[in-house]
């Protein structure tokens, strides 16, 4: 009898798998709708798909008294809050992962302050971010970064630690300094490890974005949907965050790609 564990869809099938729970969402929402507007044609709560086309075409569309398109101008100041933060943050869990986990020195003098700070709260802190740099780019870009970063250090430094311990002994014993066993032996095993952490940390970091331009932001996808929600705008606001999801979605498939094509060996093969 063949097992479950053993079946591993493969090329269109696996496609269509994926599909499948995509399309019966639309199809529900669709119903859904329908319903809705047969009962009250001036219902907002579930927009028509006809309707939010022309919402996101109304908002694609170039404003006269501006000279800009709101979802684009939205759209770029978002993208660059959070990659401006995830660059930060990258290069922040690196260093520090690097450290944490190689030297126990340094792990054992700050890894409970990391710790401390991973479990506190992000959004709490906004407040104290907002006073501390204002309600400008630097508040909203920290808050991604000290929502983030602690977590992907104690992943990394967790992973770099976990190194067997023949490995170090090895390249000591071939005459490698701490920086080359930093650099040869713990950066490459590391790099798959952050950009799977950074991964992870995509949906948060999108939460904390968003938070920090509702609260503070006169431009934004955070701040356009917080924006319409007092006019009950629904065919805006689900448009909206069906394109963040987009956005998200391609940030880390354009991450996976660079992990596998930078480092196949630690990818298993396909189908397994």
């Amino acid at each position: 009898m063949r097992r479950l564990l053993n079946v591993r869809p493969r090329g269109g099938l696996s496609a269509l798998l994926g599909l499948l729970p995509l399309l019966a969402v639309a199809l529900v929402y669709l119903m859904a709708s329908q319903a809705r507007h047969a009962e009250n044609p001036r219902d907002k709560l579930l927009p028509t798909p006809t309707a939010m086309v022309e919402a996101v075409q109304l908002m694609a569309r170039v404003d006269p008294l501006t000279g800009d398109a709101p979802l684009v101008v939205d759209t770029v100041a978002s993208l660059k809050r959070i990659g401006v933060a995830l660059v930060i943050a990258t290069g922040t869990t690196l260093v520090l992962g690097l450290g944490l986990g190689l030297l126990p020195l340094l792990r054992a003098k700050f890894g409970p302050l990391v710790a401390a700070i991973a479990v506190v709260p992000p959004i709490a802190v906004l407040p104290i971010l907002f006073i501390a740099f204002g309600l400008g780019e630097t508040a909203k870009i920290a808050l991604i970064v000290i929502g983030v970063t602690p977590v992907m250090v104690r992943d990394l430094a967790a992973h770099v630690a976990a190194i067997p311990e023949e490995q170090l002994v090895k390249a000591q014993t071939l005459g490698s300094s701490t920086w080359q066993l930093a650099l040869r032996v713990a950066l490459p095993q590391a790099m798959p490890r952050l950009i799977d952490s950074l991964r992870l940390s995509l949906c948060p970091a999108w939460v904390y974005l968003i938070s920090a331009e509702a609260i503070a932001a006169d431009v934004g996808l955070g701040y356009r949907i917080f924006l319409v929600r007092r006019y009950m705008s629904m065919d805006i606001i689900l448009p909206y965050v069906l394109w963040i999801s987009i956005l998200a979605v391609a940030m880390d498939v354009a991450l996976k790609l660079v992990s596998r094509r930078a480092y196949p060996w630690a990818h298993p093969a396909k189908g397994r």
